[in-house]
């Protein structure tokens, strides 16, 4: 029986982590840390509301067995690229950074396709320098997933990703998509627990194709 640490749980992925864990008897208790509450009630969820720029108010809660990060914005939410880069990197790593001096042995990232901290893309430098950085936190087991175009139930409606969406569904339909197909959220929350109850000594990247394989393997579904 595990303890679940996890942030970023009122996106898109987080969300479906969250409501999978509660389902999943291999963990009894699934502590969420965010700025809003996730808004149901369940014995095996325990929350509390933080102030992500005050880690003195709630470093030394993070304690468990598994964290899962899924927190992220967009530069449309964020305001700007500096704001996201404080969202998306600053909060993730000073998450990261207390779990692992507080003895989390596993550490589960949903990072992005391409990211790369060489890439000239802003999104992608900042996914790739993330991952670079918590590569030194002591962790005994990271794993790295890497998914490409995402969908699910989002609260704001994406244009330009739902017509992306649109378009490499009816390629995956005739069979040309490939490992590019779409990501369902449900899919990657399901790869992560997976790479959770399963975490192995060292450093592991999933990506594309690679992620829907980790979310099928049998002898770690329930």
């Amino acid at each position: 029986m595990k303890t679940a640490l996890v942030i970023g749980a009122t996106g898109l992925v987080g969300r479906q982590l969250v409501q999978q864990l509660l389902t999943d008897n291999r963990f009894n208790k699934v502590i969420v840390f965010g700025r809003r509450s996730f808004g149901i009630a369940n014995p095996k969820l325990e929350e509390h509301l933080i102030d992500f720029d005050k880690p003195e108010d709630w470093q030394h809660l993070v304690q468990g067995d598994v964290f899962f990060s899924t927190l992220g914005t967009t530069l449309k939410q964020a305001g700007g690229q500096n704001e996201q880069y404080k969202v998306d990197y600053h909060y993730q790593y000073k998450f990261a950074e207390a779990a692992a001096q507080n003895g989390v042995p596993a550490y589960v990232l949903v990072s992005s396709s391409g990211a790369s901290k060489d890439s000239l893309i802003f999104y992608s430098r900042m996914k790739g320098t993330l991952e670079e950085a918590v590569k030194k936190l002591g962790f005994q087991s990271i794993t790295i997933i890497q998914p490409g175009l995402l969908h699910g139930d989002r609260k704001e409606v994406r244009f330009g990703e739902e017509m992306a969406y649109k378009v490499m569904h009816f390629f995956d339909k005739i069979g040309i998509a490939g490992k590019y197909k779409p990501y369902e959220d449900t899919v990657v929350a399901r790869a992560m627990i997976n790479a959770g109850i399963a975490a192995q000594p060292g450093v592991h990247t999933y990506t594309l194709g690679d992620i829907f394989e980790l979310a099928e393997r049998e002898h770690l579904r329930r």
